[in-house]
C-alpha cells in the first residue's frame, strides 16, 4: 500500500480549509495537483522533502503530504502572479 494514501493526502491538502468549501474535491484533482508539482521537479525546481525515493512523484506527494508545499486555488495562483510581475 501507498504512503499517504489518498485520504490522508486529501487531507492534508484540504486541512486547512471549510469543509464545506474545500480546495481539492475529487481524486482526480489531486492527482493533478501532484502532477504538476513532479513536473515542476523534473523540470528541475528545488525539492523541499527527502522522500526514502527519488522519482519526483514520490517526492512530489512528500511534499505536498508535510506542507512544504501548498496546494493554490486558481484565484490565489492568479494572485500570486500578479503580484510577481509588479
Amino acid at each position: 500500500m501507498i504512503h499517504p494514501s489518498y485520504n490522508e493526502l486529501y487531507e492534508a491538502i484540504n486541512k486547512d480549509r471549510d469543509h464545506d468549501d474545500p480546495l481539492l474535491s475529487s481524486r482526480y484533482s489531486v492527482c493533478t495537483a501532484t502532477a504538476r508539482r513532479a513536473e515542476q521537479i523534473i523540470r528541475g525546481q528545488e525539492t523541499f522533502a527527502s522522500p526514502k525515493c527519488d522519482k519526483p512523484l514520490s517526492i512530489a506527494i512528500e511534499e505536498i503530504y508535510t506542507g512544504k508545499v501548498k496546494v493554490l486555488s486558481e484565484e490565489e495562483a492568479l494572485a500570486m502572479k500578479e503580484a510577481e510581475e509588479e
